[in-house]
């Protein structure tokens, strides 16, 4: 893959993140578990990129945060807000409509005619 195009895909990558991330922590979870999650559904993303992204979040008040000291490791859990919930719907439904939007430019021919 040439520099190019990892370029793209990672910037592609890095807004679908903030949706994953704000839709899967509607449960409580930690950051290692979110990791795995989003790794189970497809999401490639290191832990160096998704720790500074929860603590952003948090910043904006889209997560809140809470630690968890019952077990023998400390574990720091994050929940969406509220105002990230609704910023994750607004979110999940401008993907739809660019979706949307892309499959109608892919199946339009000659320049922009019309279906």
């Amino acid at each position: 893959m040439d520099a190019t195009l990892a370029g793209h895909l990672q910037e592609l990558r890095r807004g679908t993140v903030v949706v994953a991330s704000l839709t899967v922590l509607r449960e409580p979870g930690y950051g290692y578990s979110l990791l795995e999650t989003l790794s189970r559904a497809g999401f490639e993303v290191e832990a160096n990129t998704l720790y500074p992204l929860l603590r952003r979040l948090e910043a904006q008040g889209l997560l809140t945060s809470e630690w968890n000291t019952d077990e023998a490791r400390p574990r720091k859990f994050y929940r969406t807000t509220e105002q990230g919930e609704a910023v994750a719907g607004t979110l999940r439904g401008e993907w739809a409509r660019l979706d949307t939007a892309i499959g109608d430019l892919s199946v339009t021919t000659n320049h922009g005619s019309e279906k």
